[in-house]
């Protein structure tokens, strides 16, 4: 019950002797994922957190079959670390680090493209993407919610752990954190393809910011595309018009790239859209009740 990580997958994690890298390996070997090596050049043929590191991805995977690396490399280190990750070829590379210069993200995300799309990036400054039970790939917290058949796509972090926790009895099959910055890899639009494409998956959240179009785009794709229930919530009804907004990305201005011009173009195409997140929660919970009359 998953899309791009199942209990199969094997984790590599670029700059897993760094503190964060560190940490967050702890707490994904903890959730029961398959973290197989760490890479970095300098510290190549040693042991740490109790993983091999490698001085390379495409060595890292040739040793241990990885398909997944996680990035944790400092922002100045990530454009080469995923171009490396996309040279190895391996098949999903996370990038965790905020602060990526959008320059460098245009940059590796165009050489991804380049390289024939075998390397789908998630991110940069996301959580990552966690199918609860079976794997955790990122920063996502895997004790708060359990296995299930909602798939979730969200820009912000914490509102993604808040959905999460919201929907905990019904579960997840999988999260999936895109990230807020202007340029990223994974969009909307391909993890609402993916869950539309997963038999185990049967309602969809979406949540979205101020800023952009990416939620308007994301619009017109449910309504040719989606036959699955989508709810959706659009962070930012609250802020002010002419300012820019934090990682939400873009300036708003008049009502491009509002809360509300985002929520009008979701429910144009029949997707409930909540003012909170607990509302958002509610109004799924009543389509699948709907579903089941």
């Amino acid at each position: 019950m998953a899309i791009w990580l199942t209990k199969d997958s094997r984790i590599i994690v670029q700059g897993m002797t760094g503190s964060e890298g560190s940490k967050h390996t702890r707490r994904m070997l903890a959730s029961g994922a398959q973290v197989v090596g760490g890479v970095n050049a300098r510290k190549a043929g040693t042991v740490h957190e109790g993983l091999p590191v490698f001085g390379s991805v495409a060595e890292a995977m040739s040793v241990t079959g990885a398909d997944v690396s996680v990035v944790f490399v400092p922002p100045a280190f990530t454009k080469d670390a995923v171009k490396e990750a996309v040279d190895a070829r391996i098949p999903l590379c996370v990038v965790i680090t905020e602060g990526v210069p959008v320059h460098d993200t245009a940059e590796f995300w165009a050489y991804a493209v380049a390289a024939g799309g075998v390397t789908r990036v998630i991110g940069p400054n996301c959580p990552g993407i966690a199918s609860p039970g079976a794997s955790n790939a990122g920063i996502i917290p895997a004790d708060i919610t359990s296995p299930g058949r909602v798939g979730l796509v969200s820009k912000s972090g914490t509102l993604t752990y808040q959905l999460m926790y919201e929907l905990r009895d019904l579960g997840f099959s999988t999260a999936v954190g895109i990230g807020g910055d202007p340029v990223i890899g994974t969009t909307h639009i391909d993890a609402l393809a993916a869950f539309e494409a997963d038999p185990e998956t049967d309602a969809i959240v979406m949540i979205g910011e101020i800023g952009g179009d990416a939620e308007e785009r994301a619009a017109a794709f449910i309504e040719r595309s989606v036959s699955k229930p989508v709810v959706a919530y659009v962070a930012g009804f609250t802020a002010p018009e002419g300012k820019t907004m934090g990682h939400a990305g873009a300036i708003v201005s008049g009502s491009a790239g509002t809360a509300q011009a985002k929520k009008e173009a979701l429910e144009k195409v029949g997707v409930r859209v909540g003012k909170t997140p607990s509302e958002t929660g509610r109004l799924l919970r009543e389509l699948l009740e709907q579903g089941k009359r």
